[in-house]
């Protein structure tokens, strides 16, 4: 069975690619919400590519989803892997979004990395994201995992030392590596006391990174600017608790251990603020 529906075949020139899952991977929506953004940028965002859904997700964890047309058409919407072309400058950009699959990760990453291959991509990025002891007043650190480690240094990056249980993206990295694609994976830390807000600064971050590594020509300013709105938002919401204050100079210092736990209050009053300013 082939699991890729070829909509379309872009002309691409000299591409790159950017892959970001909904998921385990993508604390307070960095990776998706960075994909999101890119997006936005096309009028009327089109997939070239798709790989269906039916052997990769269980649906019962997945559902598709309702939707009522303008028309009162009801239609169903699955959860699907789509690979869209955007111009990006001299390299052309091969963004692919979707939603972390449950299923068959080897074939799943394998197809895609097979896409990726017949549309000659030179360099792939892919985005994540996890909750970390971080304060949101200090740049976002952003770690690199690598096919080839030299990348991680060559481009200035945190190298990661994880050892664990991962995720699709770990995954993908070893099927880039299989068909000899130069990947990276870019994982932004998130402060754990904003862990049920979306995260713009983290967004900007990731997508300053891969502008840089993949040399592309991307606007940012709209995202840079949401991210210093939502700085702001939390440096006020921080100026009315004293405590939450001393607790986030605290984590300024890496050399501070601190329990998440001993300040939950202080983590929800903050969260319960910023939900109600979006």
């Amino acid at each position: 069975m082939d699991h890729l529906r070829r909509l379309s075949r872009p002309q691409l020139r000299a591409p790159r690619a950017l892959l970001a899952w909904e998921g385990w991977n993508d604390a307070c929506d960095a990776a998706s919400g960075s994909a999101a953004y890119l997006l936005g940028s096309l009028e009327r965002p089109e997939p070239f590519a798709v790989i269906e859904p039916e052997e990769f997700y269980d649906f019962q964890v997945h559902r598709p989803q309702v939707k009522i047309d303008d028309g009162g058409t009801r239609r169903l919407t699955w959860p699907m892997t789509r690979a869209y072309a955007l111009p990006a400058g001299n390299h052309d950009l091969v963004l692919v979004t979707g939603e972390e699959p449950n299923l068959r990760w080897k074939t799943y990453t394998r197809t895609l990395a097979g896409l990726l291959t017949d549309h000659d991509v030179e360099m792939v990025v892919t985005l994540g994201a996890f909750v970390g002891q971080v304060a949101h007043t200090r740049p976002v650190p952003i770690v690199g995992v690598a096919t080839d480690p030299a990348l991680v240094e060559h481009y200035g990056l945190l190298a990661s030392s994880y050892e664990g249980p991962t995720g699709i993206v770990g995954v993908m990295l070893e099927a880039c590596r299989e068909v000899g694609i130069p990947a990276l994976s870019l994982w932004a830390a998130t402060p754990h006391y904003l862990a049920a807000n979306p995260n713009p600064k983290a967004m900007a971050a990731l997508l300053g990174v891969a502008r840089r590594v993949l040399e592309l020509d991307l606007d940012l300013t709209e995202m840079e600017q949401m991210a210093s709105d939502f700085e702001a938002r939390v440096d006020e919401a921080m100026a009315e608790n004293e405590e939450f204050v001393e607790y986030v100079r605290r984590l300024e210092d890496v050399g501070t251990k601190i329990d998440p736990s001993r300040s939950a209050q202080m983590i929800n009053e903050i969260e319960d603020f910023l939900r109600g300013r979006n």
